[in-house]
C-alpha cells in the first residue's frame, strides 16, 4: 500500500527536468503530427535522488490520502484519533462553567454583596466561588452544605413535602443566605451568599438571589 502511494505520488510530482530529457524528446518524435497536437503530457519518473523538500511533500501528501491531517513536521495531528464524544463532553463543560460564572458574577453586584458561591451539597464542594468575605468561602461552602442535608433529613423525618426556598442566617454584621436550586437541571446544588448588614437590603437581595437561582443550570 505505501509502495503504491508513492509510486503514484512520484508520477504525480515527477521531476520538471526529466520531463524536458532528451529521450522524451525522442521518444515524441516517433508519434503522428496529428495525433500529437493537444494531447497531454504524462509526467516523468524522476531519477534523480529525492531531495529533503520532495521527502515532505511526499509525507504530506500520504497524509491527505489518508484523511488525515499532519502536523508541520510530518507527524499526524493527535486530535484527529479524539473521539466526538469527548469533544462535545469538553464543550458542554465549558458552557456550564461560563453560566456558573456569570451567574455568580450577577450575584457578586448585588448591593452589599462581599462573597458568593454555588455549592453541591452532596459533597460540600464549590462549583464557583467568588468575593472577598473576609473568611474561607471553601470551608464555608463544607459547613453549610451540613446545614442544607440536616434541614432536608428533617423535613423528611417530619413529613414534610414542601421545598426550601431559601435559608437566613442572621449575624450580628452579616446575613448569610442559603437558596437551595429546586430545578432539574441544578437539582442538588445551593447559592451561598454573603451580605455586608450594613449595606444590603434584604428584601431586595432576597428578590435578586431568586431570579438569578432560577437561571442557572448545570
Amino acid at each position: 500500500m505505501r509502495v503504491s502511494s508513492r509510486s503514484q505520488w512520484w508520477r504525480r510530482h515527477g521531476s520538471d527536468a526529466d520531463a524536458a530529457s532528451p529521450d522524451a524528446a525522442t521518444d515524441g518524435s516517433d508519434a503522428a503530427p496529428g495525433l500529437s497536437v493537444g494531447l497531454p503530457k504524462a509526467p516523468a519518473i524522476s531519477s534523480q535522488e529525492p531531495s529533503e523538500h520532495d521527502l515532505d511533500q511526499f509525507v504530506q501528501w500520504i497524509w491527505a490520502e489518508g484523511g488525515t491531517e499532519a502536523t508541520v513536521d510530518g507527524s499526524p495531528d493527535d486530535r484527529a484519533d479524539e473521539p466526538v464524544g469527548e469533544s462535545r463532553k469538553t464543550l458542554e463543560e465549558q458552557y456550564d462553567m461560563s453560566s456558573l460564572d456569570d451567574a455568580l458574577q450577577q450575584l457578586l453586584a448585588i448591593e452589599g454583596a462581599t462573597g458568593a458561591a454555588i455549592v453541591d451539597y452532596g459533597s460540600g464542594m464549590a462549583l464557583a466561588q467568588g468575593g472577598n468575605p473576609s473568611f474561607d468561602l471553601g470551608i464555608a461552602a463544607a459547613g453549610n452544605s451540613n446545614v442544607v442535608r440536616a434541614k432536608l433529613a428533617t423535613m423528611r423525618d417530619l413529613g414534610v413535602t414542601d421545598e426550601i426556598d431559601d435559608i437566613l442566617i442572621t449575624l450580628s454584621s452579616q446575613y448569610h443566605l442559603i437558596n437551595v436550586l429546586n430545578t432539574t437541571s441544578a437539582n442538588g446544588l445551593f447559592i451561598y451568599l454573603v451580605l455586608n448588614r450594613a449595606a444590603a437590603n434584604l428584601a431586595l437581595a432576597r428578590h435578586k438571589l431568586k431570579g438569578i437561582a432560577a437561571q442557572i443550570e448545570v
